[in-house]
This record gives structure tokens, sequence and C-alpha cells, in this order.
């Protein structure tokens, strides 16, 4: 271990393994250790369900009527990939979609005045759904299609829209849309977790829409795809394409200090040895007087053994209770998935509800998603601290990760993994840059 690295990597989080990936695919020499046993850190997928029973400290062993240990993957927390979105390209470019099988989940739906609607994923489902009148769809649908042809480089796509100026609330009064389609389009279909983005430039909202219908349009029954065994599975194919470019893994490797000079990582001491380094990736937990405290979130586990009620008893889903339905200020989120995955013993079910904890009280706050899933056989609650850097690396080459928030999938995760990547090596992550790259390096390997 006494080496000299470039890069040293401390915990096996997904935003971790990516970066070390894409690091040693630069031709890096990568180091990675965690303290743990297992691989994922915050994100990993647990197994047996023994485990969970013991992490969760439940008295006694799961009841045999939750079937072999061995047939569970847990996820912590809870996550979908949008078809079309960054993650997948990550994984598309880097290949490690070759180590993973994935499910397209089965349907997303909203919550509105205490019952779940399906969120409709063609226009037949459109005109047929109860979440709107028909002119309101006609409006809608207008609306669809402006967002779909909207182009920033093309002026006659503009409809007299400034991008970077008209808020979105301009824009959903211009197409005469009410409050509930202005919902259900923030929260479902943009997937916003609060209102702020009403009153910001309406470029943003226009992309996460259209992220939406792309990812919709490549699957069909929803824009969300979920990998086989977990999402334990997603950090350990990057850890696989590390490995292959020579990085190097260590798991249980306590970790006793980072080694400073003149207030710059040069190295991480473990066991009694140092492996020096030029910079350092870590998540939170490994340097808590780098970060700050910025907020909780809930997240419930909960095992069934029986489909979500009115969603057709599918196997996978997602719902969103809109916090305007709930007099809140975040979203709730409820990610469904099951046996069907590899994650659970025959015939059971694993529904996941989490948010952003706004009270004293959060186990209260989640209630709506918890009525929704009754009769729950087991849960498990936790509840974490969300963490930031206050510490960007410039001077310490010390970059750290935030923690996973209560989104339900992995583009803001994306976002933090450009933004590390673009503070260690002063340029824009380029995807078309890796693709060069892989052309280059895996003509030979991928044989």
């Amino acid at each position: 271990m006494n080496e000299e690295y470039d890069v040293i990597v401390l915990g096996t989080g997904l935003t971790e393994c990516i970066l070390s990936g894409i690091m040693s695919v630069k031709g890096k020499k990568v180091l990675h250790m965690d303290r743990n046993s297992y691989y994922g850190a915050e994100s990993a997928s647990i197994t047996p369900l023994e485990d969970l029973y013991q992490r969760f400290h439940l008295p006694g062993t799961p009841p045999e009527s939750m079937g072999k240990g061995r047939d569970w993957n847990v996820d912590l927390v809870p996550k979908f990939l949008m078809a079309n979105g960054q993650l997948v390209r990550m994984l598309l470019i880097t290949q490690v979609t070759r180590y993973l099988d994935f499910k397209v989940i089965e349907g997303s739906y909203v919550y509105k005045g205490g019952k779940i609607y399906k969120v409709p994923s063609t226009e037949t489902e459109a005109l047929a759904s109860s979440l709107m009148g028909l002119f309101e769809k006609r409006r809608f649908r207008k609306f669809l299609v402006f967002v779909a042809n909207f182009d920033e480089n093309d002026p006659k796509t503009m409809e007299g829209v400034d991008p970077k100026k008209t808020t979105m609330r301009a824009i959903f009064q211009k197409f005469s849309l009410g409050q509930e389609v202005i919902d259900f389009t923030g929260h479902s279909l943009a997937l916003y977790r609060t209102d702020e983005y009403l009153d910001q430039p309406c470029m943003d909202a226009i992309n996460r829409i259209k992220l939406y219908s792309e990812s919709l349009a490549r699957y069909g029954k929803s824009p969300y795809l979920y990998p086989l065994y977990g999402l334990g599975e997603l950090p350990q194919g990057f850890a696989r394409l590390s490995a292959i470019f020579g990085g190097t893994y260590m798991l249980n490797k306590p970790i006793e200090e980072i080694v400073m000079e003149n207030g710059k990582v040069v190295g991480v001491k473990s066991e009694g040895e140092v492996a020096r380094c030029k910079q350092l990736i870590c998540d939170p937990s490994y340097v808590m007087d780098r970060v700050k405290k910025v907020g909780q979130v809930i997240r419930v586990i909960c095992i069934l053994s029986h489909p979500i009620a009115n969603t057709g008893d599918i196997n996978s889903c997602q719902i969103i209770i809109p916090q305007n339905q709930v007099n809140r200020k975040h979203d709730i989120y409820v990610c469904m998935i099951s046996f069907a995955h590899n994650v659970a013993a025959a015939g059971k079910y694993i529904a996941i509800a989490s948010t952003t904890v706004e009270t004293n009280e959060p186990e209260k706050e989640i209630k709506p998603a918890m009525d929704l899933l009754e009769p729950i056989e087991q849960k498990f609650v936790s509840i974490s601290d969300l963490y930031e850097p206050t510490d960007m690396g410039t001077e310490s080459q010390i970059f750290i990760s935030r923690s996973y928030d209560a989104t339900t999938h992995f583009e803001t995760t994306c976002a933090d993994i450009k933004d590390i990547y673009k503070r260690m090596t002063g340029s824009d992550f380029d995807f078309a840059e890796m693709e060069r790259k892989k052309q280059d390096i895996f003509g030979d390997a991928a044989e």
C-alpha cells in the first residue's frame, strides 16, 4: 500500500465509483478504499435480509414467511434511472451495461385528492385520463407539442419566449393551464420537489420535461429503469471498470488519517501505512470537518406481500405525492420493486417511501405514503443527514461528494459527478471525449 497514486477514493458509493471509473479510464492510477466490508456505502443494497434487520437494530431474525434471506437485496437509497438520462449515458459509454440487466418500471402514478392516478404515458392515455377535463387536455397537448419542438438555438420554435428570462409560471399562463395540471407537470414530469422553479427561467423546466418524454419514448411504460439485483450493482459495475484499467480496490480498510502538508492532501493513512496521492475523492463521512449539514431525508423501507392498491397489480411503480396535495413544501416519493427484479423473495414487494424532513416528526410527514401501502409486513425507518462540502477542493485537492437527496432518480447525482470532475480537472465532463477514449481502449478489451 506504500505507493504513490494519482487519485485515492474513499467510500464505494455510486458517486465515488463512477468517478474512480472515469479517472482510471483517463489513465490515472487510482486506489479505492472503503471502511465497510461491502460495496455501495450509503447507496448499497443489503443482503441477506438478516443483515437489514441487524442494521436497523430489529430484534430477532426475519420470520419464515419472508422466505430465504439470500433472495433479498434491499436498497438503502431508493432511486430509478431515467431511460434517457445522464447515468444511462455514462453506463453506455463506459460499457458498464455489460455487467447489468435492467427492467423498465411498469408505471408512474401521481397522488391527487387522496387517490392515485396513472401519469399518462401515451397520447391515448392522456385523452382517457381523469386527471384533467377535456378542454384542459387540449391545452395541455398544445403545451407538450410546444415543449417537444422548443429549441433554444432556433427562435422560430420559441413563440416569443425568452428561455433565459421568461419564467415557467408565464409559460403555464400562456397555455392557460390550471393549478392541478401545473402541479402534475412540475412534479410528475419535470420532477421538481418544490415549487421554486415556477419563478425561475423556463429553460431548465423545459429540458426536464423533454428528458421525461424522451425517456418515456424509449420503452413506453414509464421513463424509469431499474437494475436486476438492486442498485448496489451500479457501484460494483463501475468498480469493475476501474479495475480493468488498473484501479486497486480495498474493502474493510479503516481510515486513520488524511495526511495534509501545507493545506494540501498528500496521502491517506490506514492500518499504520500511508498511501500517497495528488488528489482525494470521498463521501462526507470521511471528512466531517469539511462538510455542512443542509437538511435531512426520511426513508421508510416497507416489505409488502401485495402490490400497491389501485395500480392494476403491477410489480413495480413510482408514486409522487405533490407537496400541494398534502400541505408540504417538498414532495413525497414512493418507489416500489419486487421479486420480479431479484431483490425480494417470491411474492414479496419492497416499497420505499422518502421525503425531505420539514418538522420534528418526520414519521408523521410521510404518513400519506404509508397509508397507500397498507398492510405493511415490516418497516425499516431511517433518517439521514444531508451533507454538502464546505471545502471545494481548490487548495486542499480534497473533492467531497454530496449526500444522496430525496429525488427519485440519479440526475442530481450525475450533476454532482460532473461538478467534481470539473473541479478536479479544470475542464467540463465531456461525454464525446469518453466515447473516443472508449474506442481507443475498449477495442481489444471488449473482445
